[in-house]
């Protein structure tokens, strides 16, 4: 997802159907030369207009707040459920800062705390799986780690040739060096993990029950990737959790990379499950406005229970 070696620009990319797209573009990269305190407020008030323009959305935001924090009040909840919106919508700007913005602007925003943990591992040709999860702030957060580390990536291309393109020029310009590695590739994936390199993955979402295995998330049965350890293992990798976190007031963002996790994997996929949803609750309980609950992260359930959504 962060940096990939594709073609270039293609005349086709000129057509009459893509100009409506190439004109919105346009019209975002001008609105994305204001200040930054302006894009937020920007932001706030997109993340308003989709709260009552994405009804499916909103519903499953509002069901995962339930199955999650039950213990919140309707009102707290509701409450969140804006801030959230709100989130989404700032997110929208921070994708646009992060492909246009000039690099020295935008390295001006942030914070980076524990970066020395991938820095060992690369120095001893150690593999690295930095375990993310999908905040709002995830396309920003790429851009701003992968200026001061070299991060792969996996990646799906955009159905949108115009957007994909766009979309890979703005990320390649802070990962010259990375490389983009398809989702089904795992032989590319454990390749560029025992070449002792850093590749960016997020086990935090429902990608079916093929490949995992339901352990509790906030108390909920979630069908969680087994991928993390099995990555790990056969990739000889270190798993180094980080997250990045949209910072009060306009105040920029905060990187933090952790140490390593020890003794991970272990021989039971069912307690490396457990220990990765630990830790993804733990991160998102220090900014749940900021995760994206947008995602039906319990639409695949155990066999004959009923759906939640």
């Amino acid at each position: 997802m962060l940096s990939m070696k594709h073609s270039g620009f293609d005349i086709a990319f000129l057509h009459p159907r893509y100009w409506l797209l190439w004109l919105g573009l346009a019209i975002l990269w001008l609105l994305t030369q204001l200040p930054y305190r302006v894009l937020l407020r920007l932001g706030r008030g997109l993340g308003v207009v989709m709260r009552y323009a994405a009804a499916s959305r909103r519903h499953i935001v509002t069901r995962n707040l339930e199955l999650c924090f039950p213990g919140l009040s309707k009102t707290q909840r509701q409450d969140l459920m804006r801030e959230n919106f709100a989130s989404m919508g700032i997110a929208f700007f921070e994708m646009a800062m992060s492909w246009w913005w000039p690099k020295k602007r935008l390295s001006g925003l942030v914070q980076v705390h524990g970066l020395h943990h991938l820095q060992e591992a690369q120095a001893h040709g150690q593999g690295v799986i930095l375990m993310a999860i999908h905040f709002t702030t995830l396309e920003i957060g790429a851009a701003l780690l992968g200026q001061r580390h070299t991060i792969d990536g996996m990646y799906r291309a955009h159905k949108n040739p115009v957007f994909d393109y766009v979309q890979r020029r703005g990320r390649e310009r802070h990962n010259a060096d990375a490389q983009a590695i398809e989702r089904e590739d795992v032989r590319g994936m454990l390749k560029v993990l025992r070449q002792g390199r850093a590749i960016w993955y997020a086990p935090d979402q429902d990608y079916g029950a093929k490949q995992s295995i339901f352990v509790p998330l906030f108390g909920v049965p979630a069908a969680t990737v087994t991928a993390t350890s099995k990555f790990a293992k056969l990739g000889r990798a270190q798993v180094i959790p980080m997250k990045q976190t949209r910072l009060p007031k306009g105040q920029g963002y905060l990187i933090q990379v952790e140490a390593p996790l020890q003794d991970f994997p272990s021989n039971s996929d069912e307690q490396d499950c457990v220990r990765i949803n630990q830790w993804v609750e733990r991160a998102i309980l220090t900014q749940p406005e900021q995760y994206l609950w947008a995602h039906r992260r319990f639409k695949t359930r155990p066999e004959g229970e009923a759906k939640l959504y």
